[in-house]
Order: C-alpha cells, then sequence, then structure tokens
C-alpha cells in the first residue's frame, strides 16, 4: 500500500493564543487513535510557530538564512502526518474527517501527496 504525505497550512496568525479548547483536543486524540488503529497513521506532528523557525535558500551558488517569523508567507506548514492508505481516496476520506474537526471560522488547508517508494 501507498504512503500519503499530508501538509496541513494554516495562517498562524488566526489561531487563538489560548489553543483551541478541549472538546476539539478530545475529538481529535479520538481521530487519531481510530486511525492508528485502523493501521493508517504511521506520523503525526504539529509544528513550533515559524518565529522558532529558520529558513535556508540556496541562490546564485551561495546559502542564506533568514529566520522566522516570516511576515512575508500568509499561509505556512502547521503540521504533517504520514498515512499508509490503499489509495488516494482513502487518504482524502481520513483528511476529510480530519478537517471537519476544526471550528468553522478557521481555514485550514491540507495538501495531500504520495510518497515516491523505492
Amino acid at each position: 500500500m501507498p504512503r500519503y504525505m499530508t501538509m496541513i497550512r494554516i495562517d498562524e496568525n488566526t489561531l487563538p493564543p489560548e489553543g483551541l479548547g478541549a472538546e476539539f483536543e478530545e475529538r481529535m486524540g479520538a481521530l487519531f487513535e481510530e486511525i492508528t488503529k485502523a493501521g493508517v497513521m504511521l506520523d503525526t506532528a504539529g509544528l513550533k510557530p515559524t518565529a522558532e523557525g529558520t529558513r535556508a535558500t540556496w541562490s546564485g551558488g551561495r546559502i542564506s538564512y533568514t529566520d522566522g517569523p516570516f511576515t512575508e508567507t500568509k499561509e505556512v506548514i502547521g503540521g504533517y502526518s504520514i498515512l499508509h492508505a490503499k489509495d488516494m481516496a482513502e487518504a482524502l476520506e481520513w483528511v476529510r474527517r480530519f478537517l471537519e474537526i476544526h471550528p468553522e471560522d478557521l481555514t485550514v488547508t491540507t495538501e495531500v501527496r504520495e510518497i515516491v517508494e523505492g
């Protein structure tokens, strides 16, 4: 079965500083437990804010480094998961369920891409 990487894209400026609440955490925990028991979830994690990150850029034969936050970027990768699904349709079904847990007033985009094997 193929593996898929999901990249969760968010506008970190719109996240509430107090987090999304206990009810959200419970629903997400239940989904993660279900997807793990189903043998689909191989790995997942959230990422620290861009303010704590650094970008390395190769351009013109040189490397440059830029410390965060990256204010010119509206959408950033806030987390990821690695799924082991039978096909893209199954991966997208799990992504749909993941996205529906989020509050309606929050915009979350998840990019799903198959991992090249071998």
